[in-house]
């Protein structure tokens, strides 16, 4: 089993808590990347980063300085996101970080698929950005189907905890061999279930944190997630979706 998400945008770097194991994978494809990026102008890098001049400048420096194998921060520790203060692998236990190690992958618009102890940098590469690499015309068009064979290379089941915008480049090149459950966290309106974003990422990163904390391996131990309120829907899930709805506090 492999359990997929998101990276954040906000990162830093840490090179004191804990070192990283390896290199990550799809590292060629990463430098042709940067190779890419550094070769912007300022102008032309912050239209892709679709952000104010403070963040864009921050990057941008990054971009002209970087290094991809030197002071390097694992990935479980880089990202500072809302759904990585849930998670909070800060404080795992050796047996939860072991866990996450086997079975956690990252997907990332510039490292295509990290594993948690991946050596990263901070950098800013959203997968939907709009740019020409190699003569291609977006991230989804570079990075093609790698990060999904290096992830089906390891499992056919994958439990997605991904964003729509990464899930994609997993779902893209499924066939029937694969089983893919996506686990979606709502509330129930009318007849409609309703995704809110920052609930959904803290939802996601407490889910991690549960399946490590349990040491799950079977797609049955996922439905006990009963945490921030949420309960396993059976009569709204299906095989394939499995559904938690965030439960009313009554005072």
């Amino acid at each position: 089993m492999k359990i997929i998400i998101s990276p954040a945008k906000k990162m830093k770097t840490d090179t004191d808590s804990l070192g990283y194991y390896n290199l990550p994978l799809l590292i060629n494809d990463t430098e042709v990347l940067l190779s890419y990026l550094k070769e912007l102008s300022y102008e032309e890098a912050k239209s892709i980063w679709k952000c104010n001049d403070k963040i864009a400048r921050l990057n941008y420096e990054r971009v002209q300085k970087m290094n991809l194998y030197r002071n390097l921060t694992p990935a479980i520790l880089s990202y500072e996101g809302i759904q990585y203060q849930y998670m909070a692998p800060g404080v795992f236990s050796t047996d939860e970080f072991a866990y996450i190690e086997r079975h956690l992958r990252i997907i990332s618009g510039f490292y295509g698929v990290l594993r948690p102890f991946d050596g990263v940098t901070p950098y800013r590469l959203e997968m939907q950005a709009k740019l020409k690499v190699s003569d291609l015309d977006s991230l989804y068009e570079f990075w093609n189907r790698r990060p999904a064979e290096q992830l089906l290379s390891e499992s056919n089941f994958i439990v997605n905890l991904a964003s729509k915008e990464y899930s994609k480049c997993i779902l893209d090149y499924l066939d029937g061999s694969v089983r893919f459950i996506t686990c979606v966290f709502g509330e129930k309106i009318g007849k409609r279930v309703v995704e809110k974003g920052t609930q959904v990422k803290m939802a996601r990163g407490e889910m991690v944190r549960f399946m490590a904390e349990k040491q799950v391996e079977d797609a049955e131990e996922i439905k006990k997630f009963d945490r921030l309120n949420y309960i396993f829907a059976d009569e709204l899930s299906d095989e394939n979706t499995y559904i938690f709805i965030k439960r009313e506090i009554k005072y």
